[in-house]
Parts: structure tokens; C-alpha cells; sequence
């Protein structure tokens, strides 16, 4: 199985199943020096860890990650470092009823067509457990992202019809609500809104919105490997994740020129300036140097407990109800997989812009 492995200077790969003995991640290409232990890497994880909240799945993984190699009293040593993650509560019983049929919006049908074979337990690798190894993963390029003034910060925006107000904005809130929403009103009613969804057996989609601060102009590699076409990449990988934009992303297309363009103002005290960020802060697919914004639309939880038509591994029509422990709503435990992707995809890309000047390289081994 291909596609396992992102980056070419900063390479993470990803292994193991939704109920498999344990999954895991090896990231290459880390640089020595940079100061790294598992508690460092565990706060992401349990950001992501399921069983937290009504609003989860009931599943009860402690997701505790042990560092196997590449870090030595502390330290990152330059060498590959492989993460470990135990798989502790899985119900695997479960998942016997569809042993043979595809769950709707599942890849199912996708994985056992293309491979000749499914493992349904959970969903396999196609399950949203595969994205605590991209957590533990992304918790390393944040760390090498701290040591370059680079902040990545990623919040619920909407769950279903609920949106946050941006005059009731409160960064405090992201990590104070269950919900990840910087708006504390909003995510009383979202809650609510997810509650009625639980009690009918269905579930909500959201989006996430996340802002990069601190990273200079110039990186992202024209023409095919630009900024943004990178980043859409990494966050289409996450398995929910139906659509990506940047700064005013599709409303751009219904507007003018004139009002779509941020115009570039200088003052001596404050530097270069934009009263605008339309652009999300790439234009050519690099860096402007002002805060990179982007947002991702994540799709409702398939795994719902209403009757759905669907077909049998023989092509029987049948019909499905779902049992088992699922989450009404992922988006506020995507938020942290979002900052892994997006971190994982900046540093890559900046180990790049190294090389793409001649003083920047002399500058790297003066």
C-alpha cells in the first residue's frame, strides 16, 4: 500500500489499523538539537483522544505514545524518530454486521474493490484512528516551528448550521469548550444541536478554520509544489475532509477585481502592510509574510444509527443500522489534525526555501 508517506525534506509515514495491536509514525528528516520528550507530544494527543466529551465517541483510548528512537536525553539526534501507539479498547465484535455489507459514506467499498480484501473492524486504515499518528507527528513540527517563531492555531468555526459570531471571538474558549469553538454562545447552541442529532441517531459536519502566524515571504515551490496547493493536499488527506479554501476562497469567485485584490500599503515604523488578507496570505503559491488562513469542510459522521439502504458484498440489496461506539460530530477532535497537517506541510516546505537561495544555503552551513 502506497501513500503513506508525505513530505521530500520533512517525511512523515503512518502505519497501522483502527484495531490493530497498535499504530504509529516515523518522521525523518527532523533536525538535531531540537529539545523533545513524550509529554511534549502527549498534549496534542490527548486534544485528539477519544471518550472526552459527549460529543465523541464512547471508545476509551488512553493513546499514550512512546518514543522508540531518534531522541537521545532529550534531544532530537537527526536520526529518524519512530512513535508507538498502543490500541487498548477495541470492540472488534461490533463491527460483525458488516463483515460483509459496505457502510454508506464508508470506504468500504472503495478499499476492498481496490485491494481484494477489507478489513472491516473499525474501518481499518481508513479509520479516523489512523490520524493519531499524524498528531504525534505534527507535535514534532510544531516543535521545530517554536524554534522559528511560526504559531499554527486551528478552532471549530461551525458545526452543522452553527456558526461562531466573530464579534464573540475568545481564543480562551478553544480549549475551554468541549467543542473547540472560540465562542463560547455558539458552542452552547452547537451542543444542543449535536444533542437533538444523538437522540435521532444521526450526525453533523462542521468546518475548521486555522491561521498560521509568524511565517516569513517565500516559501512554497512554484509550480507545482505551491503553498497553498500543498497545504490542500495535507488537509484533503484527512479522511472527512471534503473541501479546503483560502483567505475569501470560493466567495472570490463572485467578486471584482477591484474588491477582491488586498491593496499593499508601507509605513516606515510598521513596515509592509495589508488592510486586507483576501489572499489568506499566499498569492503564487507563496508566503506573503502576513498570517496564512485557510479553512476545511468535514462532512458528517457516516456511522449513523438510522436505517440506510446499501448492498451486501455479493450485490444483495439490504438494508443497515449501525450499532457501536461512533462519534456524532469529528470536527472538534479534527482540529488538532488540522495543526498536525498544516505544521507538517509548513516545515517541509520551509527546509525547501533553504534551498532555493544560493545565500541562504552559505548562510546554513556558516
Amino acid at each position: 500500500m502506497s501513500g503513506s508517506t508525505i513530505g521530500k525534506n520533512f517525511t512523515v509515514t503512518t502505519w497501522g489499523e483502527s484495531h490493530g495491536k497498535a499504530l504509529g509514525v516515523v518522521v525523518d528528516g527532523c533536525p538535531a538539537g531540537i529539545p523533545l520528550c513524550e509529554e511534549d507530544i502527549q498534549r496534542d494527543l490527548d486534544r485528539r483522544k477519544p471518550g472526552q466529551s459527549p460529543y465523541s465517541t464512547p471508545r476509551r483510548e488512553e493513546d499514550k505514545v512512546t518514543i522508540l528512537s531518534g531522541v537521545f536525553q532529550g534531544v532530537t539526534t537527526g536520526t529518524p524518530i519512530s512513535l508507538i501507539i498502543a490500541n487498548q479498547d477495541q470492540h472488534s465484535k461490533d463491527y460483525s454486521q458488516v463483515a460483509h455489507v459496505y457502510r454508506p459514506g464508508h470506504a468500504d467499498y472503495t478499499y476492498h474493490h481496490k485491494y481484494g480484501i477489507w478489513d472491516y473492524r473499525g474501518g481499518g486504515r481508513a479509520s479516523g484512528r489512523e490520524t493519531a499518528a499524524r498528531v504525534a507527528a505534527g507535535a514534532i513540527a510544531k516543535k521545530v516551528l517554536s524554534q522559528l517563531g511560526v504559531r499554527i492555531q486551528a478552532y471549530t468555526l461551525s458545526i452543522g448550521p452553527i456558526k461562531v459570531n466573530p464579534e464573540n471571538f475568545d481564543e480562551n474558549e478553544i480549549y475551554r469548550n468541549p467543542l473547540a469553538m472560540p465562542d463560547g454562545e455558539a458552542a452552547k447552541k452547537a451542543a444542543e444541536y449535536i444533542q437533538q442529532l444523538k437522540e435521532k441517531g444521526d450526525s453533523a459536519g462542521g468546518v475548521v478554520e486555522c491561521v498560521i502566524q509568524g511565517l516569513p515571504s517565500g516559501v512554497g515551490e512554484p509550480v507545482f509544489d505551491k503553498l497553498d496547493a500543498a497545504l490542500a493536499k495535507a488537509i484533503m488527506s484527512i479522511g472527512a475532509v471534503k473541501g479546503i479554501e483560502f483567505g475569501r476562497g470560493f466567495e472570490a469567485a463572485y467578486l471584482t477585481g477591484s474588491q477582491n485584490n488586498d491593496t499593499l500599503v508601507y509605513y516606515p515604523d510598521r513596515g509592509l502592510t495589508k488592510p486586507t488578507n483576501n489572499s489568506g496570505g499566499i498569492t503564487g503559491g507563496i508566503s506573503e509574510g502576513f498570517p496564512i488562513v485557510f479553512r476545511a469542510a468535514f462532512k458528517p459522521t457516516p456511522s449513523i444509527r438510522m436505517p440506510q439502504k446499501t448492498v451486501t458484498h455479493d450485490m444483495q440489496n439490504t438494508q443497515l443500522v449501525l450499532t457501536g461506539r461512533h462519534d456524532p460530530v469529528i470536527v472538534p477532535r479534527a482540529v488538532v489534525v488540522v495543526e498536525a497537517m498544516a505544521a507538517i506541510t509548513i516545515v517541509d516546505l520551509l527546509f525547501q526555501r533553504i534551498l532555493s537561495r544560493i545565500d541562504l544555503i552559505k548562510k546554513a552551513l556558516s
